[in-house]
């Protein structure tokens, strides 16, 4: 999709906060700092619009992005933050779980995990919780550009083992800086939200 108009239109808690014109949504979940910002910059064409940070845990509402008046990324708060109170991240909790297990205008997540280690407990969680909940997941391995090109196959192995992944699920390996990953990443999302080979 080629990106011109992008808009943060709302940053919601509850669904009643949720955006009301019926555009297909894809959710973007991950650990805190993993990169979810700079993807979403990387896709809508922009350097700095999502807001990246360099203190984890500053999402703490669901972000919507208009894009193009077609679709919204969601941006869904960082988890596995440890300095966030336990009360913060049990509310959290609720808020992600209403949106990812009630939205029917979700079509999609892309979870993200960092290329450069093995998945977290928190990420395995993650998956399988979206699994369980059969959600269309794409796994976007962040920063992939930290780790030599010759072993972007056993980064690969390494994330799906820990994951248990099925070999259905696709796992694409991104760069920000390099703008690896994008266009597959755009394909799979076109794909989830309009039914688009």
């Amino acid at each position: 999709m080629e990106v011109n108009h992008v808009e943060l239109v709302m940053s919601a808690v509850d669904p009643v906060q949720y955006p009301t014109t019926g555009y297909p949504e894809i959710a973007l979940v991950g650990r805190s700092n993993v990169g979810k910002s700079s993807l979403t910059n990387v896709l809508i064409n922009r350097n700095s619009y999502a807001r990246t940070s360099s203190q984890p845990g500053k999402t703490q509402t669901l972000n919507f992005y208009n894009v193009e008046d077609q679709l919204y990324f969601v941006d869904v708060p960082g988890y596995g933050y440890a300095k966030v109170s336990k009360t913060e991240r049990e509310k959290w909790g609720t808020m992600i779980e209403t949106y990812l297990t009630q939205r029917d205008q979700l079509k999609g997540v892309v979870s993200l995990v960092d290329a450069r280690h093995a998945p977290t407990e928190d990420d395995v969680q993650m998956y399988q919780w979206l699994a369980y909940y059969g959600l269309p997941t794409l796994i976007v391995a962040t920063k992939s550009d930290k780790i030599a090109h010759g072993k972007w196959n056993q980064a690969v192995s390494r994330i799906k083992k820990t994951l248990d992944l099925p070999n259905t699920d696709n796992i694409i390996m991104f760069s920000a800086p390099k703008k690896i990953g994008k266009d597959a990443v755009w394909n799979w999302i076109e794909q989830q939200a309009f039914g688009e080979e």
